[in-house]
């Protein structure tokens, strides 16, 4: 078995990339629903609330949208948000993937995470994938699903640059053309990850 990270910045396709490799039989992991998951934790909105204030959490729902918008106005708040959320996180994470190793022990595992090399994270994973491409092409897509361009530029200016991120990875995919030509990249990844997973 083989895990690997998959990282990338806010808005350039991390989730695109880990739908190809789900459909090309990789076990895919996506943080951002273990973390919707970890939201239904009575523990976990408590500690929301006494962080951030009673309203990001509305009759026993998290107001994600809020809670994003408090969490990125300053970086001692997001590290308050990723401290009470990472160790559980990875707590799960490692569970699922103790859970996939009995049913497929050559099974390549891809983690969906953004912020694997801002936190040090990346020991944690066997090779690590970094998708990307310009900040002008992710801000368009990200117009398009709602998200205002100052938000996404606040994204940006929490996370490391694409360019640092990219010189760190194993392999990276670049994400700024066709949907054709993104799925090539995966399929040539991929195909190197079975021979480190079967090895």
């Amino acid at each position: 078995m083989i895990t690997v990270g998959l990282t990338g910045n806010y808005g350039m396709g991390k989730s695109t990339v880990s739908d190809i490799f789900s459909e090309l039989g990789a076990s895919v992991i996506d943080t951002d629903k273990v973390v919707s998951e970890l939201f239904e934790n009575n523990d976990i909105q408590k500690e929301l609330k006494d962080n951030f204030g009673d309203d990001v959490v509305e009759d026993g729902k998290v107001n994600k949208k809020l809670l994003s918008e408090l969490a990125f106005s300053a970086p001692s708040a997001r590290i308050a948000l990723e401290n009470i959320l990472h160790p559980k996180v990875f707590q799960r994470t490692e569970q699922i993937t103790k859970e996939i190793a009995v049913s497929k022990p050559n099974a390549i595992v891809i983690i969906e995470a953004t912020v694997i090399f801002e936190r040090g994270y990346q020991n944690r994973f066997d090779k690590i994938i970094t998708v990307y491409t310009n900040e002008d092409t992710a801000i368009e897509r990200l117009a398009v699903k709602g998200v205002a361009e100052d938000q996404a530029r606040k994204r940006f200016a929490s996370q490391f640059p694409i360019e640092k991120k990219l010189d760190s990875s194993d392999f990276t995919i670049d994400n700024g053309n066709s949907l054709q030509d993104t799925k090539k990249q995966t399929e040539h990844i991929y195909q190197k990850l079975l021979g480190y997973a079967n090895n």
